[in-house]
């Protein structure tokens, strides 16, 4: 079980704008990016049992998209060898790894109230409100997976409504639902500054691929921390949260 303490404590808050939010952002994730990171590589060891146990071989799969040039018409995509199980085992992994992802935005949570963190905080959401985080991540791809299936612009409308379903769930501890009901409501009231931000942060957790493709180990996760600092802006200072063992 935990409890939830209410005090005030250290820690800065964003403006509601796009640019103080991923400024507050930037300063929260050079405070924690070496836990991000072991997040991030949590996933990829992840990534490659999950390779492995498809046996779906993504070198082949670019050379066989490769020797048709520029028209891919003619390529089934779902006829490679263990492509549809890979992809369905990557969507299942993702969903059980979003605990993770709250885990990181309780660690970013504790870094801004200037509270010692622990190695075990990044699985907080293995321990804290687990059912609701799964079926608000399940929910969540969901969506976005439809907005995928018409075209992939929807997606970067669609995923600014999401931005704060994870902090609600771990600050809140809210239902799956309930998380999902209030991110679509905050964020629809403000959607400028939530399309922006999320298009920003996306941007920027994106950059490791162009910088350099092993870089994005390190930038990736920062579109967690965009999330916490949302929350800072439009909910205010999470309350603590004091895990009991």
């Amino acid at each position: 079980m935990s409890e939830f303490n209410e005090f005030d404590l250290q820690g800065s808050v964003p403006e509601r704008t796009t640019g103080s939010v991923i400024s507050h952002a930037f300063e929260m994730y050079k405070g924690i990016f070496l836990y991000a990171i072991v997040a991030m590589v949590i996933y990829l060891i992840g990534g490659s049992i999950i390779k492995a146990l498809s046996g779906f071989n993504s070198m082949s799969f670019a050379d066989d998209m490769k020797s048709y040039g520029d028209n891919f018409s003619g390529y089934n995509i779902w006829a490679a060898p263990g492509f549809t199980l890979y992809l369905s085992l990557s969507w299942f992994l993702g969903i059980l790894l979003a605990p993770l992802y709250v885990g990181l935005i309780y660690i970013v949570n504790k870094y801004n109230t200037k509270e010692p963190i622990e190695f075990s905080d990044l699985f907080i959401g293995y321990r804290q409100n687990f059912v609701n985080i799964l079926i608000y991540s399940l929910l969540s791809s969901l969506i976005s997976s439809v907005a995928a299936f018409f075209c992939v612009i929807p997606v970067f409308f669609v995923y600014p409504l999401l931005m704060l379903g994870y902090p609600i769930l771990l600050f809140d501890n809210a239902s799956a639902t309930d998380a999902l009901g209030r991110t679509f409501s905050i964020a629809k009231e403000n959607y400028g500054t939530f399309l922006g931000t999320t298009v920003l942060g996306i941007i920027i957790s994106c950059s490791g691929i162009i910088l350099c493709g092993i870089g994005v180990i390190a930038t990736a996760p920062f579109i967690m921390v965009v999330m916490y600092s949302l929350y800072c802006a439009f909910l205010g200072k999470p309350r603590q949260i004091t895990y009991k063992k």
